[in-house]
Parts: structure tokens; sequence; C-alpha cells
């Protein structure tokens, strides 16, 4: 009997093969690489939360460098530390980014965990400082105007019975609430309803600039928190236009008159009052500014493909971490996109 032929055919060189077709075919995470320097991110990180002394006799501690690799991994597809060690054992593109291509020990999901705690916000923060000034080193200033803007960021709902709900408004947790229960229960996350739809979360207030569309400067809060309240926090001072562009949200007699004195230009759509429709001229003003506006919502769009505008960890500390993380990795492949 005639064996059936097949297309597949065994070969000792199969990987590195493979692996010259995805470099061929432009994979994201060499992209990546290319543009950002990981070493002196690594060092940035250092600075501000330095890793801790090891007793003699255990076990050394993964570079710094190789771990904020990992959570760029992490964060650019979305995945929990569960899936980012099971991935870092499975794909060979992630352990080659992640300089673990020939390592016998790979990080498990609880080093991921207690490096993200090393981190915390100052070492967010560090990334973001030394990632935008290696973008400005490429001379992708901040030009143009700025769009600043808010955006919903889910996080797991809540389930409080209403003698619950009465003891936590009073700012007290109930007495039968034993520490691995309060530990489960996010406290900081508020739920608000806009356009007649609920929204359980957090709020993330973006500035990009219109020329490059970088986010320059964001803000992290609660969902409960007026997307106007943090318009002024957000802008970023070194833009080389005054323009700002924002939608009705953030419509303000009084800011826009302080924006004016700070030597600002506020292009601010206009909002109709009750029982008055906007004149044409207001009319053709907003089609103006939405047309530039509208670049913030690519940012955000951006963010949402890859599964980053979604947190599973519970409090504030950790939903401004999320939120950091999903601003350097979006710069990182801007950046990448750029091609700088």
């Amino acid at each position: 009997m005639i064996a059936r032929r097949t297309a597949i055919k065994n070969d000792l060189f199969a990987g590195d093969r493979r692996a010259e077709k995805v470099d061929a075919l432009g994979d994201p995470l060499r992209k990546i690489e290319a543009v950002v320097d990981f070493p002196a991110l690594a060092q940035a990180v250092e600075r501000v939360a330095p890793r801790p002394e090891q007793p003699k006799g255990g076990r050394p501690p993964y570079p710094t460098e190789v771990m904020v690799r990992i959570l760029v991994v992490k964060r650019l597809h979305g995945l929990s530390d569960e899936q980012t060690e099971f991935q870092l054992l499975d794909r060979r593109s992630f352990q080659r980014f992640c300089g673990l291509e020939h390592s016998l020990n790979i990080p498990d999901r609880t080093t991921i965990w207690n490096f993200e705690n090393r981190l915390g916000v100052a070492g967010v923060e560090a990334l973001f400082t030394e990632l935008d000034r290696q973008i400005r080193a490429h001379g992708l200033e901040a030009r143009a105007g700025q769009i600043v803007d808010a955006t919903w960021v889910p996080a797991p709902k809540q389930h409080f019975t209403r003698e619950e709900k009465e003891i936590l408004e009073q700012n007290a947790v109930p007495a039968d609430w034993k520490p691995a229960k309060r530990r489960q229960k996010d406290l900081d996350a508020s739920g608000t309803r806009k356009h007649g739809k609920s929204h359980h979360g957090y709020k993330f207030t973006v500035s990009v600039d219109c020329k490059h569309k970088f986010i320059r400067t964001w803000v992290a809060a609660t969902a409960r928190v007026h997307d106007s309240q943090h318009l002024e926090t957000a802008l970023d001072e070194w833009n080389s236009s005054a323009e700002i562009y924002a939608d009705k949200g953030y419509v303000g007699a009084e800011r826009e008159e302080r924006l004016r004195e700070q030597g600002y230009r506020p292009q601010i759509q206009r909002k109709a009052k009750r029982g008055k429709t906007l004149s044409a001229c207001q009319e053709r003003r907003n089609r103006r500014i939405a047309r530039i506006r509208a670049r913030v919502e690519h940012v955000f769009a951006a963010i949402t493909q890859w599964g980053g505008k979604r947190i599973r960890t519970i409090g504030q500390t950790r939903a401004t971490f999320a939120m950091g993380m999903m601003v350097v990795v979006y710069n990182m492949r801007r950046l990448a996109l750029l091609g700088a």
C-alpha cells in the first residue's frame, strides 16, 4: 500500500526556520525592541525601586530588565499572571524578547506579582518618564497642541447587601467581614451612569499631542469623579502649541478664563443650554474641533484592541499601576509604529 503524501516534514532546524519566518512577517516585539532602550528603563526602575537584598544562599533574583520586558508582554497581550507564565514557557517570540530563550528557569506567576508590587506607582511613573525622554530624544516633541479626554476602565463588579452599603457609605467596614473577604472587596472602584449606561471601575484621563499621538500626561481616578476635574492636572506644559482641545464635558467659563490667564488657548466644544440650540457658528466650531479631537479616540481604541482597557486588580493603587502600564506600552507601540 502506497503511503499518502503529507505536507508535514520533520526537521532538526524547524524552530530556527519558524523564527526566521516570524521575523520576515514582522514580529511586533522586535520592532519595539529596536526603538526602546530597555537597559535605561531598568536603570530608572532601580533608582526608585531597587532590588531587595537577598540573604546568603537565597535564590538570586531575575534581572530588572528581564522583568520589565515581561510586564510589557503581559500588558501588550492583556494576559493574567498565570497566562503570562504559560506563554513564556510556550511562545518562543516571548522568550526571545524577554532574554529567556536559552534559560532553564522562567519567572512564575508569583515572581511577576512580586515584581509589580516592588515597582508600585512610583516604578511605573519612572518607566513613563524615562520612555518619554527617549521619545523626545528621537525628535518626537509634543507639537500642534494637545487633546485632553477621559475614558472608563472597567473593573470587576462588587456585590454588597443593603446593610453593607449603608456601613460602607460611612467609611466603615462591616464587622462580620473576615480579612480574607476584605482583601477581595474593591472599595475604591465606583459606579456611575452616562448616556443611560452604568459603568463600574475607574476613570483614566490623558493628554495626547496632536502631532504624534503620544500620551504625554495621564491621571487615574475613580469613576465617580467628573471628567472636567482633571483637565488642568492633565495638561502637558511642554507642548509647543497653546491649543487645548476637549469635548463638551469640559465646558466652563471660569475654567477657560483660568487657562487663558496661563497662556493657553482653549478649544472646547460648546454645549447647548436647556431650551436653546447652538447657533450655526457654534455648530461649525464644534465640527472643526471634533475633527482634531477625534485623534484621542484612536489612542483609546488602540489600547482597547489588545485588551488593555480592563483591569483584574483590586484597589486604587494597583489600578493606577495597571493604567500606567497601559500608557507605557501604548507609547512603545506608537514609537515602533513611527519607526523612530
